[in-house]
């Protein structure tokens, strides 16, 4: 990841419109700001969510509350607390999301 020359900024999230994205079940509202070539998000999985894709974009992600499931296309899950954070890179790791009782999470890709 390069951080592309840019002035300092501060970001107020109650002021940056929420975008839902459906998932198979459930929805994923998206706040998001781009900055160059690094998106910055604030999401939240409503409970019952489930991706309605398999991602291969990296993320660095952040749980702030509740928690989520992450599946590798290999098959292999791993649960993500409040508190945790997961890397991946780009192209490394087919992955998708769910979560049961929903979460809230800061995201960098």
């Amino acid at each position: 990841m390069e951080l592309q020359h840019h002035p300092f900024e501060m970001i107020d999230w109650t002021a940056i419109t929420k975008v839902e994205h459906k998932g198979i079940t459930g929805s994923a509202y998206w706040q998001t700001i781009q900055q160059g070539t690094i998106r910055i998000r604030m999401v939240e999985y409503s409970a019952g969510y489930l991706a309605n894709h398999w991602c291969s974009k990296g993320h660095i992600i952040f749980c702030i509350e509740g928690e989520m499931e992450t599946e590798l296309k290999d098959g292999r899950k791993f649960i993500l607390r409040r508190g945790m954070t997961y890397h991946v890179g780009d192209n490394s790791n087919d992955h998708r999301s769910s979560s049961a009782t929903g979460c809230k999470l800061f995201i960098v890709d």
